[in-house]
């Protein structure tokens, strides 16, 4: 390697200037494109409000959420009558089933006298209606008013609930008497005194707990174990499982609440529920037609929307095939012909899938025909552009090789082209079919058809997370199953290795 002195680098200097200069952009280009990327970051910290939204942004409702999707909720809840008869109740489609008992939750029973309603009695006595302008009791033929007779309101002993005790776990606990409720979480106690529509805190809401206005109803938060809200007359407890209830079996089931042993147990041996078919039948029939989890309606919908995407890809790849030959400048020797194909190309690409997918919908109605009409516009654009292009960048000397024996012009495309080309065509179309697996499940939420559509009515319930998870975990299998068969399909057709 050869040094230069200072006095070798001055002399080359004089002779040539330009070599040792460098620009403004050289210099400095570094800190300006650094400078550049900060203003921009903190333009859209603005602009989009960044730092409010994150100030504002409820990340408990959030954490909740994420929750649901891997727990259920058993939710009692406990009434107060105005006498202080206390009832507690679970919601009609609640995870353990009808009379439910369970034993985190302490039950005192009593017996108070209750005063029961007035009953009209069955006897009536006529009255004559008071004198109309027309003189006979009223108008025209109008009856004569009847006054019932109310019975005295009669007193009975009946048996109530004078006590109840929710445990959520051994840190938290709802002690709920009529005249009071103790509520007990992180070693701290707080105490509500009920007086008919009043409440009353004993001293101040710890941090678990939280009441927008002063005798309004109090919110209780308490992490995954669940949350609670006291009002005067009602006092309602969430408390969250971990896991999916009642995944194969729902609460109508002769297996519902039955251990996997038992359940297997009775399918194969055991003496036969339903006299008009087998154990096993009945058990298979059971998860079919779960009223909670409706796998079968979800698998069909999983289907469709699995078909969606392939039909309207391969309508699309079928249509873009021979509209790519008129577009692509090298075989179609006719501009008129290529900028019309390119101009409907560009037509049917630019306008988003989601909006051909309400198109279609306003169009068929609801179902997978709109959304496979949607599939098959966007993507005959796409592919169409995409192969088009390719047909442009191929090496014209194998079709000239083709032409040179005197093959037909049929012939020239077949054996000069398609070789050429084949491979990628098949390729971006097993490409489009994955990536529509996915599209097709964004389309049917907004009625275009397929598990798209379940899933959007799961969410908008905003309590069946659990059932949304378990689609989005359906829908990221199918996608990874299929990324892998086109994967190693495209791999094969492009003569590389299977990844």
């Amino acid at each position: 390697m050869t040094t230069l002195d200072a006095a070798r680098m001055d002399e080359i200097a004089a002779r040539h200037p330009a070599v040792f200069h460098r620009s403004f952009w050289q210099r400095f280009r570094v800190p300006v494109i650094a400078g550049g990327f900060v203003l921009y970051a903190l333009y859209c910290w603005w602009f989009f409000a960044i730092g409010h939204v994150l100030g504002t942004a409820n990340w408990n409702i959030a954490g909740t959420y994420l929750a649901d999707w891997v727990s259920y909720e058993v939710r009692p809840e406990v009434t107060i009558a105005p006498d202080g008869a206390m009832k507690l109740a679970y919601p009609r489609f609640s995870p353990l089933g009808p009379n439910a008992q369970p034993d985190w939750v302490d039950i005192e029973r009593g017996t108070m006298t209750r005063t029961a309603p007035a009953a009209g009695s069955a006897s009536t006595a006529q009255k004559p209606a008071s004198m109309g302008f027309m003189g006979n009791g009223g108008a025209v033929g109008g009856p004569s008013s009847a006054v019932t007779e109310a019975t005295a309101p009669t007193a009975r002993e009946e048996e109530v609930i004078t006590r109840a005790k929710i445990t959520l776990n051994s840190a938290t606990s709802v002690e709920v008497v009529p005249e009071r409720v103790t509520v007990r979480h992180s070693g701290e106690t707080l105490v509500v005194d009920l007086d008919g529509a009043k409440m009353t805190v004993d001293g101040a809401l710890p941090a678990w707990a939280s009441q927008k206005t002063a005798g309004g109803k109090i919110t209780l938060s308490f992490g995954f174990a669940g949350w609670g809200e006291i009002e005067a007359d009602d006092i309602s407890v969430r408390r969250r499982f971990l896991g999916w209830a009642n995944f194969l079996f729902d609460t109508n089931s002769p297996f519902h609440g039955k251990t996997m042993s038992e359940v297997l147990s009775l399918v194969s041996s055991g003496d036969r529920i339903d006299p008009k078919q087998s154990n096993l039948s009945l058990a298979w029939n059971n998860i079919l037609y779960n009223a909670e989890w409706q796998h079968l309606d979800v698998w069909i919908k999983l289907l469709q929307t699995i078909v969606m995407a392939f039909v309207g890809t391969l309508f699309a790849m079928l249509l873009a095939f021979p509209l790519a030959f008129l577009a692509a400048r090298n075989i179609t020797r006719s501009r008129l012909s290529n900028q019309v194909t390119k101009r409907l190309f560009d037509f049917l690409r630019s306008v988003d899938m989601l909006i051909w997918a309400l198109f279609f919908t306003r169009a068929f109605g609801p179902g997978p025909l709109a959304g496979m009409s949607a599939i098959f516009f966007t993507d005959t654009g796409t592919l169409g552009k995409l192969y088009s292009e390719a047909l442009e960048n191929i090496d014209d000397r194998q079709r000239e090789g083709v032409k040179s024996v005197g093959a037909a012009p049929v012939a020239v495309q077949r054996y000069g082209v398609l070789p050429q080309v084949m491979p990628l065509f098949a390729s971006q179309a097993l490409y489009f079919w994955e990536s529509n697996t996915r599209s097709a499940t964004i389309i049917g939420a907004v009625g275009a058809g397929g598990i798209g559509l379940k899933l959007w009515e799961a969410m908008r319930t905003n309590s069946d997370w659990e059932n949304v998870a378990y689609m989005v975990l359906l829908i990221l299998v199918v996608v990874f199953i299929f990324d892998g068969i086109s994967n190693a399909l495209r791999s094969r057709l492009m003569g590389g290795p299977a990844h």
